[in-house]
């Protein structure tokens, strides 16, 4: 990838084949420089309401983002994927390199994903960091309570009902991240409120 090193090929024998194009000559189109922008949280938690109006935000700036999400990627890339532990991380794995290509152009890449185990998104964040752009870890930490009382697709009450089995949160393990770089919790106050505190990060200097 243009100024951020070669990418760990999984395919024996493939190259990566460089373009002409540099990555600071894409920020100029983009008016942006690209970054990951990764919000993990349990599901119902708000991670996708905040991440749309960070979404939104961003392009009203002039400053060119995509929203990747979970549920979206899963009628299309990754529609093959079920929810057993490996085929979480699959998912995260795919997600996390459509992430950093997206990035890699020149654009804020939005994943609000629950990518449920530790060592699944620090492998993303390695492969981001290493390419030489920003990834930035936003908690969505909505307690177990608030998520199962907002219950937006039913999961919670199909889990407790035991017709859902896996369900993160319920029996299935969420882990959450160690140093995010922003946490967030109902007392931040409503998405738009949320998506500010978001916004106002993107606009500091990475660490």
């Amino acid at each position: 990838m243009s100024d951020g090193g070669s990418p760990t090929g999984r395919t024996p024998g493939v190259v990566w084949h460089e373009g002409a194009v540099t990555r600071a000559a894409r920020a100029e189109v983009t008016g942006t420089t690209g970054q990951v922008v990764w919000f993990t949280g349990l599901s119902g938690s708000g991670k996708s309401t905040v991440a749309v109006e960070v979404e939104r935000r961003l392009v009203a700036d002039g400053r060119a983002a995509y929203l990747l999400d979970g549920d979206n990627l899963r009628h299309g890339l990754n529609g093959d994927l079920g929810f057993s532990a490996e085929d979480r991380d699959e998912n995260v794995r795919r997600v996390g390199e459509v992430a950093l290509l997206f990035a890699d152009a020149g654009v804020v890449a939005l994943v609000p994903l629950v990518s449920p185990y530790r060592a699944a998104r620090d492998r993303v964040r390695a492969r981001v960091t290493d390419a030489g752009l920003r990834f930035v870890e936003v908690h969505v930490a909505t307690p177990l309570e608030e998520c199962e009382r907002r219950d937006p697709k039913g999961l919670y009450a199909r889990a407790r009902a035991g017709e859902l089995k896996g369900m993160t949160g319920i029996d299935d393990p969420y882990e959450p991240p160690e140093r995010p770089e922003l946490v967030l919790t109902p007392a931040d106050g409503p998405p738009a409120r949320q998506a500010e505190l978001v916004l106002e990060l993107l606009r500091s200097p990475a660490a």
